[in-house]
């Protein structure tokens, strides 16, 4: 069993093993192996004062694999599941195994969505998210980025030319959206109201 301090037992004796798997056991003379004579084995010296861990309390429902039949008795609490992103989350958790290519693609889908939904998130504060300060277009300009970029071998010269589209790209797609959206609400209450 997972998390205990007991080694799990073989599927298959010493025999079969070394049958079945040329080499199998070569270590298994204590004169063959490097770390005789310091090597002491001692089935009762693993360090745990415990039988099974101290479990740490769950407070929401956390994402858990498939494979496993329980949480880990500890995990991370801080970046808690919410909104669309954690439903994605969950859903992949809860519906693939980890062996799964669908899993990851969910998860790496789930982190596109928690960008986008903190950029909406950080519209309702008195400090919304800055595009030119955060992807660090500026500093383009006043710490010769044109000039490192054209001189020297840099990895990234590949997609120098992409690099605006992709920072710049999402912005501009929302800009004209909103101003698509308010346009035809202004059309809609100026019909109304003739």
């Amino acid at each position: 069993m997972p998390y205990t301090p007991d080694k799990p037992t073989l599927a298959e004796s010493s025999d079969e093993l070394r049958a079945r798997i040329p080499g199998w056991g070569a270590d298994l003379d204590p004169k063959d192996r490097p770390a005789v004579p310091r090597e002491k084995f001692d089935p009762d010296l693993n360090g745990a004062r415990w039988r099974f861990p101290e479990r740490q309390p769950e407070r929401w429902p956390r994402e858990r694999s498939i494979e496993h039949k329980f949480l880990t008795p500890v995990f991370g609490t801080s970046c808690p599941p919410r909104g669309l992103s954690g439903a994605i989350r969950r859903y992949s958790y809860r519906t693939y195994s980890e062996a799964r290519a669908a899993h990851w693609l969910l998860l790496l889908a789930a982190d596109r969505v928690d960008v986008v939904e903190s950029t909406l998130r950080s519209f309702l504060t008195r400090r919304p998210d800055n595009p030119l300060i955060g992807s660090g277009v500026i500093s383009e300009f006043t710490h010769h980025g044109p000039a490192s970029r054209a001189q020297g071998k840099r990895v990234d010269q590949v997609h120098h030319g992409l690099d605006p589209i992709i920072v710049a790209a999402p912005w501009v797609l929302a800009a004209g959206l909103a101003y698509a959206g308010a346009r035809r609400i202004i059309r809609r209450t100026r019909r109304s109201m003739h």
